[in-house]
């Protein structure tokens, strides 16, 4: 190895996982090892549920012993607060992993020699390290050192000295602090002590709660520089990079039914492509979360897992109403193959809702991922936002190789062709719901907009909702003229008797032509009989006339020779020798 290449390993800064859900991924692989972090927030931001699922993960998952240093709450109220995530301090502690140390900050527990100093403290946190060998470090929150030492600048500077001191230790550490009115936090920490600085941010829009995370600084690496959602639920922290995973996907060549033998039909015969994204848009009522159930129940026929997003109706509603078609859904979700998770899109921000799909992916692993409207998403964000979650979703779900289906709400004032969220360009089966207004009647018509990559049908197909599911069948395009529902019935009718009488009159003429032929050849067999007759009596008569001469010929003979007559030749001969003697 050359001598800039050791110079580049060597240079290549160290760091520390910390077992959060995105985080390794947003920081390229953790905290900066060795040195101290500072996550900075607004009251109720999960400053210490970040520290803490830090310090745990690193215990359960890394084996790096921790220590927890709060400045404010006890032991018990953290150990109380956290069991209901499904952190165990208490086993922890126990087991040697985890140290838990309060520290209650007040003027008169600090020794003053003319001047504060935090030497008392690294003593305490020195001997806390030592005894369990800890690798983690978590004080929180720093704050509460100024409120028990008032003089800032000396405190400042005694806080650089603990950073200092904590690096020199070697240990991961993490410092919480509130975030201040112009400054990350209230007295400017971030500019003089923090190797790294998380900014984490509860914000409320229009009534809709987000939290959301954004690196502000990282010496020595580079890191994600946006802001990324994340959630606190039973399972702790999550969060999701909010950045697109690109277009390097894989792409299957498989094809995947549709639930409708006769869409299969118009797409090729086959149905949609394996891992694509479907979408289907009409106006209200035109039986778009009909085609999302057909779609969840064919997968589930098939074995597959699909996940279904429902922000309209709730679970036992869908199923109850797509009873109404054949469509047993229940039989499913008891089976596992079929989840519903079902929220208004009101009830949070759009980063939200698109931590919670991945999650629910996550956990669940399904084939088909079903979202039945995405249009009801423009509720919690603008159609800018909504389009850029989408994209996100879909650059997500293809690269797990999940097949997309997505329904979306149009308007009868705008175009159908047309979403309101821009996202066709994402698409790569766009299939068209609308209504067919005729005689008075309102009937469904379905068609395919485009089908990437596949021959499809360009027909209009009537979209029908039986009580055995969906049936497509031709519209009625006949002289010049679209027809639907009973009109279409009516000159299905008409023309289906046209064509009997048609045929009736055919059958009629071909019997009759039987007939003639029938008469025809018994004509010609007669005639045929009578010239056979006749020409065996011309035969006999020939036979007849052959022996009537045979007779005459001998009877000649006969009569010669009873008159003993010369023959002819000899009475010539005498004949001329007489006529020489008179001469």
């Amino acid at each position: 190895m050359t001598m800039n290449k050791v110079k580049h390993a060597a240079a290549v800064l160290e760091k520390c996982p910390t077992g959060i859900k995105g985080l390794d991924e947003i920081t390229k692989g953790g905290l900066p090892k060795g040195r101290p972090t500072l996550i900075c927030g607004s009251a109720g931001s999960g400053k210490t549920l970040f520290a803490m699922e830090f310090l745990m993960r690193g215990a359960m998952d890394y084996g790096d012993p921790g220590i927890f240093m709060t400045f404010e709450e006890t032991p018990e109220d953290l150990a109380k607060n956290f069991i209901s995530l499904g952190f165990d301090l208490k086993d922890m502690v126990s087991r040697g992993l985890i140290e838990l140390d309060h520290v209650k900050i007040e003027r008169n527990e600090i020794e003053e020699t003319g001047e504060y100093d935090l030497e008392g403290l690294f003593i305490r946190l020195g001997n806390a390290i030592d005894a369990i060998g800890a690798k983690r470090v978590v004080l929180d929150t720093i704050e509460a050192l100024f409120a028990g030492l008032p003089n800032a600048a000396i405190l400042r500077a005694e806080l650089r000295r603990l950073f200092h001191w904590l690096k020199e230790r070697g240990v991961t550490a993490i410092v919480t602090g509130e975030r201040g009115d112009k400054l990350l936090t209230r007295y400017g920490l971030e500019e003089y002590v923090a190797d790294c600085v998380i900014l984490l941010d509860f914000r409320i829009d229009e009534q809709i709660s987000t939290r959301r995370l954004r690196i502000v600084k990282y010496r020595g690496s580079s890191h994600g520089s946006d802001e990324y959602p994340f959630l606190i639920d039973e399972s702790g922290l999550s969060i999701l990079p909010i950045t697109s995973l690109g277009l390097d996907y894989p792409v299957s060549t498989g094809r995947i039914a549709t639930g409708i033998p006769k869409l299969d039909s118009m797409l090729d015969g086959k149905g949609f492509y394996r891992s694509t994204t479907i979408l289907v848009s009409g106006t209200a009522g035109t039986g778009k979360t009909s085609m999302s159930a057909t779609f969840a129940d064919a997968a589930c026929r098939r074995g597959e897992r699909c996940l279904y997003c429902a922000f309209e109706e709730s679970p036992s509603q869908i199923i109850r109403n797509m009873g109404s078609i054949g469509i047993d859904l229940d039989r499913w979700v008891k089976k596992g193959l079929l989840k519903f998770h079902s929220a208004r899109p009101s009830l949070y921000g759009l980063e939200m809702h698109l931590l919670t799909f991945h999650k629910e992916i996550d956990q669940f692993g399904p084939q088909v991922f079903i979202i039945d409207p995405i249009s009801n998403l423009s509720a919690a964000g603008t159609d800018s936002e909504v389009k850029s979650i989408l994209t996100r979703l879909i650059d997500y779900l293809k690269m797990k190789n999940i097949t997309t289906f997505l329904t979306d709400l149009t308007h009868f004032t705008g175009s159908l062709e047309h979403t309101s969220e821009e996202i066709s360009s994402l698409i790569d089966t766009w299939l068209l719901l609308r209504d067919i207004e005729l005689n008075g009647e309102r009937n469904r018509g379905l068609y395919i907009l485009k089908s990437r990559g596949m021959a499809h049908s360009n027909q209009i197909q009537e979209f029908l909702l039986t009580n055995r599911g969906i049936d497509l069948i031709d519209i009625y395009t006949g002289s010049g003229e679209v027809l639907t529902g009973s009109a279409r019935a009516a000159q299905d009718a008409g023309e289906k008797a046209f064509e009997l009488v048609r045929r009736r009159e055919v059958d009629r003429k071909l019997r009759e032509q039987e007939r003639k032929r029938n008469a025809l050849e018994t004509k010609i067999a007669a005639l045929r009989a009578e010239f056979e007759v006749e020409t065996e009596e011309v035969h006999l008569m020939a036979e007849e006339e052959k022996k009537r001469q045979v007779v005459l010929t001998e009877n000649r003979l006969e009569m010669t020779h009873l008159r003993k007559g010369p023959p002819a030749a000899s009475k010539a001969k005498r004949s001329r020798k007489t006529r020489g003697k008179s001469v």
